[in-house]
C-alpha cells in the first residue's frame, strides 16, 4: 500500500506511526513537509522536502494567517503534483489538517483514502474564552480564528475518517462531522519514559544539580501563557521561601508556541524575570534537551508542574506521568480528562500562583507519603496511552479508512 503523510514537520506526531507503517513490507511510505528533525531515526520512509512558501507582506493578522495556510497548501499541492507526474498513486493520505498539507490533496489524488489528523479546532470558546475573561472576545480574534479553521473544515468534509488525540480536543470540532473523529492519541513510550528503580541525583550535560535535595520541574515547547509560565513563575518566590533547599529546573526554549509574540518584542522571559525577584542561583533555565537528557530530567523530579489553558494538550504531562513523576498540574478540561486529583496527581488554578505555590510545597513535605499517587500516574498512562497499545489501533484505522473510500467512493 501506498502511504502518503503529511505534516508541517517531519516526523511530528507521526514519528512512531511512520515508523510502524514502514515496518510492514507491504507498505511504501512516504512523508512530505517543511521542516525535518535530523535527531529522530524514521528508518524506511521516504522523506521529501516542501518549499517554505513566501512571507506574505501584510499588515492585516488575520488576512495573513488565511494566506499563509492557502500558501502552504499550494506548496504541498506542487509536491503532490510532482509525485503525480513520476507515477506515484497514494492509497492513503494522512495529513495534519490544521497547516492546510492536505488542503488540495482530494483533487490531485482522487481516488485515495483521505484522513485526517484533528489536533485542534478555533472558536470563541475554550482557550479563547479563557483568555478574554469577561471581556467580550475581539472581532479581530473571531476573524483569525475563523481563518485558522479554514483548511480544517475542507478536510472534515472531504475525509472519511479523522483521529484526535484527546476527546477534549475531538468535541471542540463541529457536531456535524464528529461521527467523522475518532479519539486516539499518539501514544507515549512507556519503556524509555519508566520511573528509575534506584533515583540518581540530577547531573545532566548542560547543569548538574547533583547536590540539590529537592527538584520542582517544568518543562514545556515555550515560555508563554498558553501554558502556565507566568503563573509558574510567580510562585516561584513563596516555594523557594518555604522550601530553601528546592531548586527549580526549566526546561524550556524562549519563545512563544502557541501564545503569540509580545507587541512590545520582548519574551515572556524577559518580562516575568523584570517583574519577579527569585534567587537566581536557585532556578535554572535550561533549553529543551535531547530525549535522554530530559528524560533525566523527570526521573530526577520530586514534583513536576504542568500548566495550560483550554487547549491541546503536551505529549510532556503524559511523559511524566509514565516516569512517575508526582505532578501538580492544571485545573482546566484536557487535564481533568486525565488527572483525578489526588489519586494521580495534583490540581491547582491555572491562574493562581499562590494557591500553585502552596500545592507544591504540600506535595514537597508530604512526598515520601505520596508514592501512591505517583504509581498511579504511572498506571494511568499504562492502561490508557501507551505506545504498545495505541499504535495498532491508529494502523486499524487508517486500514479501516481505505475501506471505507472503496465502499464510500468505488471510483471518483
Amino acid at each position: 500500500m501506498n502511504i502518503l503523510l503529511a505534516h508541517n514537520n517531519f516526523p511530528g506526531q507521526f514519528h512512531r506511526l511512520a515508523v510502524e507503517l514502514a515496518a510492514d513490507p507491504a507498505n511504501k511510505v512516504l512523508f512530505l513537509s517543511h521542516y525535518r528533525r535530523k535527531d529522530l531515526n524514521v528508518p524506511k520512509v521516504e522523506w521529501r522536502q516542501v518549499p517554505l512558501p513566501a512571507e506574505e507582506n501584510t499588515p492585516s493578522s488575520p488576512r495573513k494567517k488565511y494566506l499563509t495556510l492557502l500558501a502552504q497548501g499550494e506548496r504541498f499541492a506542487d509536491a503532490m503534483v510532482a509525485l503525480r507526474k513520476e507515477g506515484y498513486r497514494p492509497d492513503l493520505i494522512y495529513g495534519h489538517v490544521g497547516f492546510g498539507c492536505c488542503i488540495y490533496a482530494p483533487d490531485i489524488f482522487p481516488d485515495a483514502a483521505h484522513a485526517g489528523f484533528f489536533e485542534w479546532y478555533y472558536s470563541a470558546d475554550a482557550d479563547t474564552r479563557f483568555f478574554a475573561g469577561n471581556k467580550p472576545v475581539a472581532l479581530n480574534t473571531r476573524a483569525e480564528n475563523r481563518q485558522s479553521n479554514m483548511c480544517t473544515l475542507s478536510a472534515l468534509k472531504e475525509c472519511v475518517l479523522g483521529i484526535a488525540p484527546t476527546e477534549w480536543q475531538r468535541i471542540q470540532h463541529p457536531p456535524e462531522f464528529l461521527h467523522k473523529i475518532h479519539t486516539l492519541h499518539d501514544g507515549i513510550d512507556t519503556q524509555f519514559f519508566s520511573p528509575q528503580a534506584n533515583k540518581t541525583p540530577l547531573k545532566l550535560k548542560s547543569l548538574d544539580l547533583s547536590q540539590a535535595e529537592e527538584i520542582v520541574t517544568y518543562a514545556t515547547r515555550g515560555l508563554e501563557p498558553y501554558r502556565g509560565f507566568p503563573t509558574f513563575y510567580r510562585s516561584l518566590p513563596a516555594l523557594l521561601a518555604a522550601r530553601p533547599k528546592a531548586h527549580v529546573v526549566i526546561m524550556a526554549d524562549d519563545r512563544a508556541a502557541y501564545s503569540g509574540k509580545r507587541k512590545d518584542g520582548k519574551t515572556w522571559k524577559d518580562v516575568l524575570r523584570e517583574e519577579v525577584h527569585v534567587d537566581e542561583s536557585r532556578v535554572h533555565f535550561i533549553p529543551f534537551q535531547p530525549y535522554d537528557q530530559y528524560r533525566a530530567l523527570l526521573r530526577a523530579s520530586d514534583v513536576h508542574v504542568y500548566l495550560t489553558a483550554p487547549f491541546v494538550l503536551s505529549w510532556s504531562m503524559l511523559e511524566a506521568m509514565s516516569c512517575g513523576c508526582l505532578l501538580v498540574a492544571s485545573n482546566t478540561e484536557p487535564v481533568r480528562e486525565v488527572v483525578q486529583d489526588g489519586v494521580n496527581g495534583f490540581l491547582a488554578d491555572f491562574w493562581d500562583h499562590e494557591a500553585l505555590a502552596r500545592r507544591v510545597v504540600a506535595c514537597l513535605a508530604n512526598r515520601a507519603k505520596l508514592d501512591q499517587v505517583r504509581a498511579n500516574a504511572r498506571k494511568t498512562i499504562l492502561a490508557r496511552y501507551a505506545l504498545h497499545k495505541l499504535l495498532p489501533r491508529h494502523v486499524a484505522l487508517l486500514k479501516a479508512a481505505c475501506y471505507l473510500n472503496q465502499a464510500q467512493f468505488p471510483k471518483r
